[in-house]
């Protein structure tokens, strides 16, 4: 018990510790930044699928139901990282940006009988860009300089409990502390003109998030199974208040105007729904399909219009995902290292959660291909070293287009921790 309560101090510490922005993309300046799934090593490989993944010797966080799976002899850590290269393209010009860090940590451990309990840190969203544009008045002469820029993102501490009712039916729930802030700004200036404006945008976030989850796993053959899982996100309320500040600086005289607006309850999170197939058979092979909607559309967000600060509709939209990814590993019993490590691949399609000055925002394509590697020592034959490359493309009719090539890297420790030592 003290190793667990260690393990809980751990992930708590990684919040303060690893708890930055993972992007330097300019779509992260929309709504509450760019969005992730809740996925870990494993799941990258595979491109995020893993609603319907059910296998006790890894954690999955993407559907919680499969925590009863976990048997009672492991305590599982599974910790990430990940870094990567973007190039932009806009109007002929390209420009390449690198970002990266932590991604999560989280962990797994049987409680009781059928009853398998996680915890960690996972991820909700990155916001992180910096640029600049200008535009010509050709009427005045002059040209308007404006730098645009932000920070910030959401992050959640979960623990959450799966419970395999009877054999093939497992239920399971993730309950998270959710928190974070966003910093955005606009500054414009002008070659002719000696005021400044400067737009900030700001918001503090400390609310929670629960996800459902279930999944049906049936045996169809000797060595065969399918699974069938979904998952549920309620959306509420964040009961935040976020902010406009107008600055109006003249340098001639050194004076500053400050207007600040306020918008009570501004921000929420929508529903979601994700529905899975999977199938596997024996310890050799697996894959899996996923679908996931957010009920965005019903959410009106904050915006400035010029005169006035408060929500809007029409400024978010509904968004869809859909992934499919599998696994092969030729022979887990082998001697043999490159027979006993599991080849992933996957790919998937994502459409986007806001608008563009009235125009929906840059589609998603991607791909992955990764690795389990098998760690061997004296002690443990258990852990797995997950590495994957992810390449994503977004792109949107006149606006700019991403492609993003991405290195997952992710430690899973499988320990038998609970084994009781027999002296002879």
């Amino acid at each position: 018990m003290n190793k667990i309560l260690a393990g809980f101090v751990m992930a708590a510490m990684a919040t303060t510790a690893f708890a930055q922005s993972n992007t330097d993309s300019p779509y992260s300046q929309y709504g509450l930044g760019d969005l992730t799934d809740q996925s870990v090593g494993f799941n990258k490989g595979m491109n995020g699928v893993g609603l319907a993944m059910h296998k006790g010797n890894e954690v999955n966080p993407m559907n919680p139901a499969s925590y009863s799976s976990v048997d009672s002899l492991s305590m599982i850590f599974d910790a990430g990282l990940s870094g990567q290269i973007t190039n932009y393209k806009e109007n002929g010009k390209h420009l390449n940006g690198k970002s990266g860090g932590f991604d999560y940590v989280a962990a797994l451990f049987r409680v009781v009988k059928h009853v398998g309990v996680s915890f960690g840190v996972l991820p909700y969203s990155n916001i992180g860009y910096k640029y600049s544009s200008t535009t010509p008045l050709t009427e005045l002469q002059t040209t308007v300089n404006s730098t645009y820029s932000g920070s910030g993102g959401l992050h959640q501490l979960y623990i959450g409990a799966g419970w395999n009712i009877v054999k093939p039916l497992s239920i399971g729930v993730n309950v998270a502390y959710l928190w974070g802030e966003y910093n955005r700004s606009i500054a414009t200036s002008s070659n002719s003109v000696i005021n400044t404006l400067s737009k900030q945008y700001s918001a503090d976030i400390s609310s929670y998030k629960i996800d459902l989850g279930i999944q049906f796993d049936q045996k169809i053959g000797k060595d065969d199974y399918l699974t069938i899982g979904a998952t549920w996100s309620p959306g509420h309320s964040l009961k935040s208040d976020p902010q406009c500040l107008l600055v109006s600086k003249n340098a001639s005289i050194s004076k500053s105007d400050t207007t600040v607006f306020t918008i009570s309850d501004g921000l929420k999170l929508p529903d979601t729904y994700g529905i899975g197939i999977g199938y596997s058979h024996a310890r050799s092979f697996r894959a899996g399909a996923d679908f996931v909607m957010q009920k965005w559309g019903s959410i009106d967000f904050p915006h400035f219009d010029g005169s006035v600060y408060r929500l809007y509709p029409n400024l978010l939209k509904d968004s869809y995902r859909v992934k499919a990814g599998m696994e092969w590993t030729p022979r887990a019993m082998s001697r043999r290292l490159y027979e006993r490590v599991s080849y992933r691949l996957g790919v998937g399609y994502a459409t986007p959660y806001y608008y563009i000055n009235g125009q929906e925002g840059p589609k998603e394509f991607g791909a992955s291909i990764g690795f389990g590697i098998p760690i061997v020592n004296g002690y443990n034959n258990r852990s797995v070293l997950n590495i994957s490359g992810q390449w994503i493309s977004r792109s949107a009719d006149n606006l700019i287009k991403e492609n993003t090539f991405r290195i997952n890297i992710g430690l899973t420790f499988n320990e038998r921790w609970f084994a009781k030592w027999k002296v002879e």
